[in-house]
């Protein structure tokens, strides 16, 4: 397993990355900062609630053309399975069984920054899916190089799934796939997951569900805040909104402070403090999620340097997923 960072130095990253996005205008946090231990376990109830179409309408397309979509990636090559932001890959081990198939064993390679969902991810399939090898990295994909285990005529597939693209703007998006794509060989592939533009109505509902799971998710990244900095933010004073952009073709995320209040973030080692005034209805842009049109798709991966090969479909046409290789 790789090396994992030190408790100071995530503390670090959280101290810059809130120093920096809340004393923006408009305030910001980056979407990293969910995934702290319940973080990742409040977006895992996300992904089964009956709202959040998302995880189960690719699930589903896995479930139907995993043999497909592998043999297509391998030619007549093995394959080994690296995953971006892989979060307990509770999905991925659909397409594992299908490797297992073709080719006995395989080794998964995902990355994630959370030890937390990495340790779950191995365990879960390691106990369920016999034949493969999981060797994981705590990593921020976005800015570290991969440490990928190569073996000679063993391609790579690597998925970046659960339209995770989806939370980067454009130009990010593209930045994110090119470094990838740095870092395959020709002959590798991409398997891309996106989410399809669709209704306001269907949209809103799967980032804003009746039970209240996506608002605590929100919610939890101030708590975050809170036990790792010290912050002194008050929950009850701040309340979770989804909005629909249209021009930008993207759901956001918000936290809106429902009263004029004042936070304080303590200083640290690597920060200055900070104390940060909010106005009644101001907002904290804590996620955006971008969604597709097969042009829109085909376009970025065209523009990151790889060719598109074939793309799978739900019968409803809500999400799709994309092969394509790197040329």
């Amino acid at each position: 397993m790789s090396s994992i960072a030190t408790a100071p130095e995530v503390t670090s990253a959280v101290a810059y990355e809130a120093v920096q996005g809340l004393s923006a205008t408009p305030k910001t946090l980056t979407p990293w900062l969910f995934y702290d231990e319940a973080g990742s376990h409040l977006f895992e109830q996300i992904t089964t609630l009956p709202e959040y179409y998302l995880t189960r309408t690719e699930r589903s397309i896995f479930a139907k053309h995993a043999d497909e979509i592998l043999a297509q990636a391998a030619g007549e090559h093995h394959l080994t399975l690296v995953e971006l932001g892989a979060g307990t890959a509770t999905k991925t081990g659909i397409l594992l069984a299908a490797a297992v198939r073709r080719q006995t064993n395989v080794v998964y390679q995902p990355v994630d920054v959370s030890q937390t969902a990495l340790d779950e991810a191995r365990d879960n399939i390691e106990t369920h899916i016999p034949g493969v090898m999981v060797l994981s990295q705590v990593a921020d994909y976005t800015s570290e190089p991969l440490k990928l285990k190569r073996q000679p005529g063993v391609r790579t597939l690597a998925l970046y799934i659960g339209s995770s693209i989806g939370n980067f703007a454009p130009n990010d998006a593209l930045e994110v796939l090119q470094i990838l794509r740095s870092q395959l060989r020709p002959g590798d592939s991409l398997l891309l997951g996106t989410d399809l533009a669709k209704d306001e109505a269907t949209l809103l509902a799967a980032y804003n569900d009746a039970s209240g799971v996506t608002a605590a998710f929100n919610l939890n990244v101030l708590t975050r805040l809170n036990r790792e900095l010290g912050a002194n933010f008050r929950l009850e004073n701040f309340a979770h909104k989804s909005i629909w952009n249209a021009a930008e073709s993207r759901i956001e995320m918000h936290l809106e402070s429902t009263v004029s209040q004042r936070v304080h973030i303590p200083a640290n080692a690597s920060c200055p403090a900070l104390t940060i005034d909010f106005a009644p209805g101001e907002t904290i842009h804590t996620e955006n999620s971008y969604k597709f049109t097969a042009t829109s798709v085909g376009s970025l991966l065209q523009s990151a340097g790889f060719t598109s090969v074939r793309t799978w479909n739900d019968p409803n046409n809500l999400f799709a997923v994309t092969l394509a290789e790197a040329s």
